[in-house]
């Protein structure tokens, strides 16, 4: 029989997760339906597979030129609950909250579990998420399978597992049947599984097999069986058909202004930036995670790469126009780095204890400057959903100045005065209590150790690390 006490204890457990969860489903409650002239036609795609079991356009065989699967399962979700954008768009919201938990699941395995609850709060808070997550746009469903295909290759490396190699190897291919863009998370994966060193030849063919095999086979099936093309259709996309209209001039900034002016915003990107600038200044200190961030930074660096290679360098009109599309699958390793600062300084914190060559003022600075970024960066990602809840045009230009990049229609903005604002408001209040029941005994425990005299840090020696799995 399940006690109260047990009870209280998983609820204890989970509470800062089931706070980030419930806090962003309120605040996403008050926020849009976006949508524009993507998201009619992939509506209408939807819509093709209820009225003719496949993904027309408009008219029979007029089929959409992007992977299907996507649209299979938001007409599996209208024939349920109805069809309608707004709808669909509800359906993207849950997709956004299973993208946060995945978030969650892949910074605990990496950095550990205080880190994964952070790096989940960032993601799902900041702009560029709560917009997706509240278009009727397929990017927040083809990341779920994504993110998925990557939290199970790890535990496959970690568990030099065949079976969990296969599964992984699955969700790949889902993903890739419902963007192309999911491509890109091969990246994270191969550097973790190139860190992991295997060793067995005949394993490591194995393992390699079995994940390979799922996406070609799914796309044979498609493009080949179903719709008589050959394999080649794949690259068949109108994305790369048009170029930049007369009188654009693209540059290779475009996608640093969008991560500074909308989709991170300035204060997650300074976040970013010292998390990376504390792992250079203190990197001996860190000897055993340094492959982490260097993944996420690995992975980063590519996308933003290739991006800027269409839309600049081949001049393309929507590589160009879309990067809140075509570098999505960034953010969440940007919040990953950006959360690993919580435990680079408890690393440094624990480490003043036993050390005199750290000095406690440098430490505490570090520590100070980290909690004040992460703060500063949820209370503007407050202010930005605020904004969000009132615009009923969201315009991201790339280039500042310009009427030139993605844009989004709200058709039913909330005035000031709605009651969704009180919605709102107690999904901040949620959010922030499962953030602060998170850090309750560690802000405790730093502001104990501060007070402390100098000789009493120096010659304590601590054993005393978080009872919690961390890979710190």
């Amino acid at each position: 029989m399940v006690s109260k006490e047990s009870i209280k204890k998983v609820l204890s457990e989970n509470y800062p997760l089931m706070g980030i969860l419930a806090g962003i489903t309120l605040i996403s409650i008050s926020i849009g339906p976006f949508q524009n002239w993507d998201s009619m036609i992939e509506y209408q795609a939807a819509m093709g597979v209820i009225k003719w079991g496949m993904p027309y356009v408009n008219t029979f065989g007029a089929i959409i030129n992007q992977p299907p699967l996507g649209f299979f399962v938001e007409a599996l979700f209208f024939r349920i609950f109805g069809s309608s954008i707004d709808g669909g768009t509800m359906l993207m919201t849950l997709f956004g909250l299973g993208s946060t938990v995945l978030v969650y699941l892949i910074g605990k395995e990496l950095y550990g579990k205080t880190v994964g609850l952070v790096a989940a709060a960032l993601f799902a808070l900041t702009p560029w998420e709560l917009i997706l997550s509240r278009s009727f746009l397929i990017d927040a469903l083809y990341l779920v399978p994504s993110l998925v295909c990557l939290y199970v290759g790890i535990l496959a490396v970690n568990k030099n597992s065949i079976k969990h190699a296969l599964i992984s190897g699955v969700f790949f291919a889902v993903a890739f049947l419902t963007k192309d863009y999911a491509v890109f998370i091969l990246i994270p994966l191969l550097l973790y599984y190139v860190y992991s060193k295997p060793k067995n030849l005949k394993h490591i063919l194995s393992q390699l097999t079995v994940f390979i095999l799922p996406a070609p086979l799914c796309s044979f099936l498609w493009y080949q069986v179903i719709l008589g093309q050959n394999l080649t259709y794949i690259f068949h996309s109108v994305d790369f058909s048009f170029p930049n209209d007369p009188g654009v001039v693209p540059t290779y900034t475009f996608v640093a202004t969008f991560l500074w002016n909308y989709g991170l915003g300035y204060c997650l990107v300074v976040a970013v930036t010292f998390s990376l600038l504390v792992y250079f200044l203190f990197r001996k200190e860190f000897p055993k995670i340094y492959i982490f961030d260097l993944i996420c930074l690995g992975t980063i660096v590519p996308i933003v790469i290739v991006n800027m290679v269409l839309g600049v360098t081949l001049n393309l009109k929507s590589p160009y126009n879309n990067a809140i599309k075509y570098d999505y699958l960034t953010l969440p390793f940007f919040c990953l780095i950006a959360a690993s600062t919580v435990g680079k300084c408890r690393i440094l914190f624990n480490s003043t204890k036993v050390k005199t060559t750290l000095k406690k003022p440098l430490i505490s600075a570090v520590i100070i400057a980290s909690a004040i970024l992460l703060v500063a960066t949820v209370i503007i990602d407050f202010a930005s959903a605020y904004f969000l809840s009132l615009s009923d045009y969201l315009l991201f230009e790339m280039r500042m100045g310009q009427q030139v990049g993605y844009s989004l229609f709200n058709y039913t903005p909330i005035s000031q005065n709605s009651f969704l604002f009180n919605i709102q408001y107690a999904g901040y209040a949620v959010l922030l209590s499962g953030l602060l029941w998170l850090s309750r005994h560690k802000l405790n425990n730093f502001f104990n150790e501060l007070s402390k005299p100098k000789h009493r840090w120096i010659e304590e020696k601590s054993s005393s690390y978080p009872q919690e799995k961390d890979n710190f």
